[in-house]
């Protein structure tokens, strides 16, 4: 266990949080740029402006299914903060070739930029992950990462609004927009330079060229501990709820409630506030423990809002309570998955953990973009039918912690009992 910081939250780890927050609202906001231009578009039928935004996403997973065992290696060989300050100087020549993209407004190249983004964040995540344990001491693991899963999807939705604000504010001159995405990944830089200084926990370690089998390897070893393992069954099935609920929301805002890219902030705000209010909570009521009864309440509050979200007539009112109630069960459910996941592997293999959960997330967020094109294509069902979807596999994910951790909430509950709030 780390020792007690003298302060609170230490400086390093406000540098590690802006650092992830940018690159969320980064990553996102160009991936909308390139995909709001396409929904908006009368050049393209119903069936391409989907397709169009479910390979968007597929793109951007891609980079994680083939180098999340090289991000891992990279976050055991070397100190994680070089990695993550390396990452983010690679993020500027990124949004400056995705500048070159837009000023030419070839699609093709747009779509290599968010691919080379899925590189960008598929290096820097395992390094971003391991490194939380070794800026904190283990009582304050689930409140940090509520701040962290706070402040990375408070990137994401945020990203995804200045997408489309930034796709109608700058039509025609897309390459500001590219420009000031570049600064931003300075300012990124600078702040990534404040992160608190790690060794590498394996200096020796060699990289093994053969991905596939160190997968398999990373596999058996989480498989190995059960607890580590559940983690990563949640935290995939998390990301594929979240994949396929972002998808699905920016499609129902324009074809249900007619919304355009930046009229979407209200929805947007909403799911923002409650993922906020979620993962704060779910750190409060953790108590400096990683509380694995706080997942089967979070799930079902998701499984609800679901339900909700998919009502026929709902209000757009309606609407906006159910997607904060989206999020707030989100928050309950993935902040002790995510604290699992950084505490029980050994320090020398935190990385390769981390790289293969990465992975193992980014299958889900592929099958999502996939499960999005075929729900509304082949399956045809409308777009409150997909949020039901979305609901009953986060149901299911609640039930599989029910039935491998029945005491859980029980105990959970009986601890709460016996502290002061």
């Amino acid at each position: 266990m780390n020792p007690e910081p003298k302060q609170l939250w230490p400086r390093g780890f406000w540098n590690l949080m802006f650092t992830q927050f940018q690159g969320a609202f980064s990553d996102n906001a160009l991936r909308w740029l390139v995909i709001f231009p396409v929904l908006s578009s009368v050049a393209f039928s119903e069936a391409e402006k989907e397709g169009f935004a479910s390979h968007a996403s597929l793109l951007f997973a891609v980079p994680f299914l083939l180098f999340s065992t090289v991000g891992g290696w990279m976050a055991d060989r070397f100190s994680k903060r070089s990695v993550m300050i390396g990452v983010k100087l690679g993020e500027v020549a990124i949004m400056l070739f995705a500048a070159v993209a837009l000023k030419l407004e070839m699609q093709s190249l747009q779509l290599t930029a968010i691919c080379l983004m899925g590189v960008h964040s598929t290096i820097f995540a395992p390094a971003k992950y391991g490194i939380m344990p070794e800026v904190l001491p283990t009582s304050k693991l689930s409140a940090g990462n509520g701040i962290l899963e706070l402040l990375t999807f408070i990137g994401i939705i945020l990203g995804t609004f200045a997408g489309g604000w930034l796709a109608e504010g700058f039509q025609h001159r897309e390459v500001v927009s590219g420009l000031l995405l570049a600064l931003l990944a300075a300012v990124g830089v600078i702040a990534s330079l404040g992160i608190a200084r790690v060794p590498a926990a394996d200096p020796k370690k060699k990289f093994n060229i053969n991905i596939p089998a160190e997968i398999w390897h990373s596999l058996r070893v989480m498989k190995a501990d059960g607890d580590l393992w559940r983690a990563n069954l949640g935290n995939t099935a998390f990301f594929f709820v979240a994949t396929l609920v972002q998808i699905n929301l920016a499609l129902h805002a324009q074809k249900v409630f007619h919304l355009k890219p930046t009229e979407q902030a209200w929805l947007q705000a909403a799911l923002s506030l409650g993922i906020g209010l979620g993962s704060v909570l779910a750190g409060r009521l953790s108590r400096g423990r990683i509380e694995y009864g706080l997942i089967p309440p979070g799930a079902a509050i998701m499984a609800l809002a679901g339900v909700v979200l998919g009502w026929p007539g709902i209000s757009r009112t309606g609407f906006e309570v159910g997607l904060g109630l989206l999020g707030l069960g989100g928050g309950l459910f993935i902040v002790p998955i995510v604290s699992v996941l950084q505490h029980r592997p050994s320090a020398q293999s935190k990385g390769a953990v981390q790289g293969a959960a990465s992975w193992l997330s980014w299958v889900g967020i592929a099958a999502a973009a996939i499960t999005q094109s075929l729900l509304s294509g082949p399956a045809r069902l409308d777009y409150g039918q997909v949020f039901w979807v979305c609901g009953a596999v986060a149901g299911l994910a609640g039930i599989f912690v029910i039935w491998s951790r029945p005491h859980a909430m029980r105990e959970m509950v009986s601890r709460w009992r016996n502290t002061d709030f």
